[in-house]
């Protein structure tokens, strides 16, 4: 961890020569509090989430990184500024200095950026690398628990499987971090976990620390479609609501048991402990607010009827995915800041994404709205950039003027705010972790690369030098292994 010796020090002398450059950190949109507070409401042996440790606690440890100055780059900061050659400099995995002009501190090892392109690194919100790992054959189908409407009970940190090529596909892309979602077949699918795209024998080596869990929900088609092929409820969208508002209520009565349970201990009195269900443990870890939910939602009406299933039982939608036709309710997701996923255009593969618009992301940026682009696909997970590109373009070509420094925010910043951890990442700025991608030119150009990728200021990916281009074990002397330039 960087000293606050060290960094005060390193800070001061870059303020003394006025030529500290410094950014504004994303806020998340919900309290990034420890993911072990919301796990469980009690444990068998009656102790209290608070005072014990989670299960399945991230035993990420960061690579050695060093004092580092990036000179030269065009630095696109995802706070708003484009500075066209700028310095970022970096100590013990923090950023401590990032603008134009900004000195080298002594002794730092200096990388020529001149040419290149500095970004953070990209965030990929909605990512089922690990859960529907490579090859894709049914041994590695764990991403729907598809047994039940209602499976709140489980992690999607349990069907990772750290060995998915993919994981190291998408760190060539430039993706640093990734939320690793259930799939969409139930109305409550399970947690999701947020990972640093780091190699790993293990999830919880990979597991990003403090990150707060999702919940995936997911309205429409899908739930009824599964459900209703077995001759069971939710059958129908009318099916799906009442299921929802059903689980609430259990939920809700669960809490509140918990903590009458609570308060009686706490006043000394005695009292018969509740008994634990997996289930409503995360449900009520959202009414409680330390669990954010990221709601599968493509059609306008029914991310409005999500919203008022919020506001009956008193929890807040952090982020809708796919959102296929959020451009048409802008206003109101500015207005209630929630966040909204989704693709250039990809439209009309089924009935509910029929109305999808490549201009869909631009016309939320200028309504206000914290517009995502994510990926749903390990293809697309390498060439976020590109989507972006996309998207954007599509919104200039409607006159809507969205500019390289507002963009960049759909795949970096604005993920970071929706996943909780936006007062960590997603940004270069000041005291943020050191993730940054350093590309052979313009992003947003067909024709760039990432070159290098740094996650917490130690390089894990660079495209010239076979030693940091990481290999899956299940890749080893296979023909055409490894990512390759």
């Amino acid at each position: 961890m960087l000293t606050t010796l060290r960094l005060t020090a390193l800070l001061a002398g870059l303020a003394m020569a006025g030529l500290l450059g410094a950014c504004a950190t994303a806020s998340p949109t919900a309290s990034s509090k420890s993911a072990a507070k919301a796990l469980p409401l009690g444990s068998d042996s009656g102790g209290d989430a608070t005072t014990e440790p989670a299960p399945f606690a991230s035993t990420y440890k960061p690579l050695p990184s060093q004092l580092t100055a990036i000179v030269g780059a065009h630095i696109l900061t995802a706070t708003g500024q484009d500075i066209e050659t700028g310095t970022l400099v970096m100590d013990e995995g923090k950023i401590v200095a990032v603008g134009k002009d900004v000195p080298v501190p002594m002794g730092a090892k200096v990388i020529n950026a001149k040419g290149l392109w500095l970004t953070p690194g990209i965030i990929d919100s909605h990512s089922h690398l690990g859960v529907y790992a490579s090859p894709g054959v049914q041994a590695h189908s764990d991403g729907n628990e598809a047994t039940d409407p209602n499976t709140a009970n489980v992690w999607a940190e349990h069907s990772v499987w750290p060995q998915d090529p993919g994981f190291n596909r998408a760190r060539a892309g430039g993706v640093t971090t990734l939320q690793i979602l259930p799939g969409s077949a139930n109305l409550f699918g399970g947690r999701s976990v947020t990972l640093k795209n780091v190699p790993s024998v293990t999830t919880q080596g990979m597991k990003f620390p403090d990150a707060p869990y999702g919940l995936k929900m997911a309205c429409g088609e899908n739930p009824k479609r599964v459900y209703g092929h077995k001759g069971r409820a939710p059958s129908t969208r009318m099916g799906n609501v009442a299921g929802y508002r059903s689980a609430w209520i259990a939920a809700a009565s669960y809490k509140r048991k918990w903590e009458d349970y609570r308060a009686k201990i706490a006043n000394g009195e005695e009292a018969d402990r509740p008994e634990r269900d997996l289930t409503n443990d995360t449900l009520s870890g959202v009414l409680a607010g330390e669990i954010l939910v990221q709601n599968h939602c493509y059609r306008a009406d029914e991310m409005a009827t999500m919203i008022d299933i919020s506001k009956e039982f008193g929890f807040k939608i952090s982020m809708f995915h796919h959102s296929s036709e959020a451009y048409k309710i802008a206003d109101l997701l500015a207005r209630e800041g929630i966040c909204y996923a989704t693709w250039a255009d990809w439209a009309g593969f089924k009935l509910e994404s029929y109305d999808g618009i490549a201009e869909n992301a631009a016309i939320g940026q200028r309504k206000g709205a914290c517009v995502v682009i994510h990926s749903d696909d390990p293809i697309m997970a390498q060439h976020l950039n590109q989507e972006a590109a996309i998207a954007m373009a599509a919104g200039n070509r409607l006159g809507l003027a969205i500019t390289r420094a507002e963009a960049i925010s759909w795949i970096t910043a604005n993920p970071a705010k929706a996943m909780g951890i936006g007062d960590k990442t997603g940004s270069l700025g000041v005291g943020k972790n050191a993730d940054f991608v350093l590309w052979s030119g313009d992003p947003f150009s067909v024709y760039s690369t990432a070159n290098q990728v740094f996650i917490d200021g130690a390089k894990v990916y660079d495209r010239k030098d076979p030693h940091f281009q990481a290999q899956s074990d299940f890749e080893l002397g296979q023909p055409g292994e490894g990512v390759h330039p």
